[in-house]
């Protein structure tokens, strides 16, 4: 995917930043793969507002990807390329013997034409899944499995990546992309390669309409609030917080650890990932 930038014939243009889509070959999507995505405006079942800023938007709809990779020991060619609205990652659509055809991530490296296939004793190259027991120490993957068979959770956003460090005994070390290094068992699987669309962190959506397009809503500030909308707000002329950055409702919204101290999955984890501290320490030193 390259970047493509606008002559600035409006003040919104002058920062702005677009893909060219040079990699999409198909643009209306397979209708049976897909179904009608409803927007929430953020609410939950009981109609509050669990998740704020979310409104609008353009509309969508919802593209299945074959996670799981299930389809065993079938040869399967790449057909097309596309565009999902819903993800940072470009799909491709997959074509089987048996007529059939599935949507994947596209991994870096996958052409049209490429002949891919999720199997226990495939080859370890680029759009193959296998499970981490066949994938050789150093290989880059993308879309693992946590549990067995429940499909990819890791690595499945645009650019995302993760190694295999080492395996012992039931147990492989994978590095996920921030860092953190964890224990993963051999029977899950993966597959082969890095997601593509690597340059959709450089893009720069310029103006505030773009993000409307996108379903945002603006955002206010704690500190411009009264003191009874917000903890932050209120005040003598400006002021900078007087405290903790935090949300509406009382939580710390910079530097809270939301994970439970005492969770279950702990024991799988070998290295955390380094804190923003530490990385300001680094930059600093360096």
């Amino acid at each position: 995917m390259g970047i493509r930038i606008l002559r600035p014939l409006t003040p919104g243009q002058r920062w702005a930043t677009y893909p060219t889509f040079d990699e999409i070959t198909k643009k209306a999507p397979e209708k049976k793969l897909t179904q009608i995505k409803r927007k929430t405006g953020g609410r939950n079942a009981y109609g509050h507002v669990t998740s704020r800023h979310r409104g609008g938007g353009h509309k969508q709809r919802y593209r299945f990807i074959d996670f799981k990779r299930d389809k065993r020991d079938a040869q399967g060619k790449v057909i097309a390329f596309e565009y999902d609205p819903n993800r940072t990652a470009r799909i491709a659509l997959v074509e089987y013997p048996d007529q059939e055809r599935r949507y994947i991530l596209a991994p870096v490296g996958l052409s049209l034409g490429d002949e891919i296939m999720a199997s226990a004793e495939g080859e370890a190259r680029i759009g193959n899944a296998l499970p981490l027991r066949s994938i050789p120490v150093g290989t880059v993957v993308h879309n693992v499995e946590l549990k067995i068979g429940k499909g990819g959770q890791i690595a499945r956003s645009a650019g995302s990546a993760v190694q295999v460090m080492a395996k012992e005994g039931d147990y492989a070390h994978l590095r996920l992309p921030s860092g953190e290094v964890r224990l993963v068992h051999v029977d899950c699987w993966a597959s082969v390669g890095q997601i593509g669309n690597i340059e959709h962190e450089t893009l720069s959506l310029g103006k505030a309409g773009r993000s409307r397009w996108m379903g945002i809503r603006p955002s206010v500030r704690g500190v411009a609030m009264n003191p009874h909308d917000h903890p932050m707000g209120g005040g003598e002329g400006k002021t900078s917080g007087g405290r903790h950055p935090c949300s509406p409702t009382g939580l710390k919204s910079k530097g809270l650890r939301t994970r439970k101290k005492h969770h279950s999955t702990n024991r799988y984890i070998i290295k955390r990932r380094p804190s923003n501290k530490k990385k300001k320490g680094q930059q600093v030193g360096a």
